[in-house]
């Protein structure tokens, strides 16, 4: 059995894979102060609740806060008696690797999106992720990660604007019924929705002009499909498409190791 952790700037999100497919998955706010006794509780907590009579055999992390990884390689080492491979560390390879900037560091869920998309959709693709921070991954032809566009995320910014305006109240981001808002709450929703509905068709629209040939779209996390009702710009949307990578990549790292 592979735990597969996908840890983001708000949440974590932790699946096991059965070798055919996930059986459960479960998710938890991110806390670098959560201790790697206090994971295994929660964890054996749901999957007793769930009546989960599994061993964890193999584990892979994919973490885009740095602090949390120390906690999961000890939850993995101490509970399940296993060395996790972790995305952009030694010892975990990429079936194609990113070609960016010499020292730049790609973050772990863009690496992991690339490998995702392409195993499922081929490559010349976007891949617009909406997570803490709203990201346009582009993978080439081979299956590279060649660089893409990091843009602030739908809570951010409607966070930012609540606290930079002392009058504008905090809302939820919801699909406004007109574009026209008639109150304060409706025209700040209107504004974030149809603004990053527009900045996701200019983004894509830019890439596509760059690279000079037809790229397809896949939409990721988990507000891709409430933004996919109102753009024709999304080819896909996948919710599952991160953890699919994890299991890729924790593959391919196997098949080294056994090669």
């Amino acid at each position: 059995m592979l735990l597969a952790i996908d840890c983001g700037n708000t949440n974590t999100v932790f699946s096991i894979w059965d070798g055919t497919a996930f059986i459960a998955t479960w998710r938890i706010a991110t806390d670098h102060k959560r201790t790697a006794d206090e994971y295994y509780v929660w964890l054996h907590t749901l999957m007793t609740l769930k009546k989960l009579d599994v061993t964890v055999t193999e584990a892979i992390i994919s973490s885009t806060v740095p602090r949390v990884v120390f906690n999961l390689r000890v939850l993995c080492n101490r509970y399940f008696d296993c060395r996790p491979y972790v995305v952009g560390k030694p010892g975990c390879d990429l079936p194609v690797a990113p070609r960016v900037d010499q020292g730049t560091t790609v973050g772990p869920d863009r690496l992991v999106n690339t490998v995702s998309g392409f195993d499922r959709h081929g490559g010349n693709l976007v891949v617009v992720d909406f997570g803490t921070a709203t990201t346009f991954d582009v993978v080439d032809t081979d299956g590279a990660y060649i660089g893409g566009v990091i843009a602030p995320g739908v809570n951010l910014s409607l966070e930012a604007l609540h606290m930079a305006a002392a009058a504008l109240p905090h809302i939820d981001i919801a699909r406004p019924a007109l574009a026209i808002g008639t109150n304060t709450v409706a025209c700040m929703q209107a504004g974030v929705y149809w603004g990053y509905i527009g900045l996701v068709e200019g983004i894509v629209r830019q890439i596509r002009a760059e690279r000079d040939r037809p790229m397809k779209v896949i939409a990721t996390g988990g507000l891709a499909p409430l933004f996919a009702q109102d753009t024709a710009i999304f080819d896909f949307v996948e919710d599952d498409l991160t953890m699919h990578g994890l299991v890729l990549i924790h593959r391919y790292n196997k098949e080294l190791e056994t090669a």
